[in-house]
């Protein structure tokens, strides 16, 4: 299992209850592909540096999670598949000291 971290944007329309829905999509995604998500972040609300699908602000969430990488190009699939999410930056974790 290797730890990556993921950013998503969430569509601004909205609110605080509908984006937890989708935070909890994303970890039981990532649970059903035998993975586990150690910590989510809501960053709250946040203007975007440009226009996305005429939207210019969104929800930010940022997650860290540990996901098998054979698992990853389905994980990413999943991810684009939700019409909620605007935008997402999934990466590896940065090992430190290396």
């Amino acid at each position: 299992m290797k730890k990556y971290e993921l950013l998503t944007i969430i569509k601004p329309n909205m609110d605080a209850d509908e984006a937890d829905k989708v935070i909890a999509k994303i970890e039981e995604s990532v649970k059903s592909l035998g993975g586990s998500v150690s910590s989510t972040d809501k960053m709250g609300r946040k203007k975007l540096a440009h226009d996305i699908q005429n939207f210019r602000d969104g929800h930010y969430v940022a997650q860290r999670l540990e996901l098998d990488p054979s698992k990853v190009a389905e994980f990413r699939r999943q991810l684009s598949l939700n019409e909620n999410i605007l935008r997402t930056m999934f990466m590896e974790e940065a090992k430190v000291g290396a």
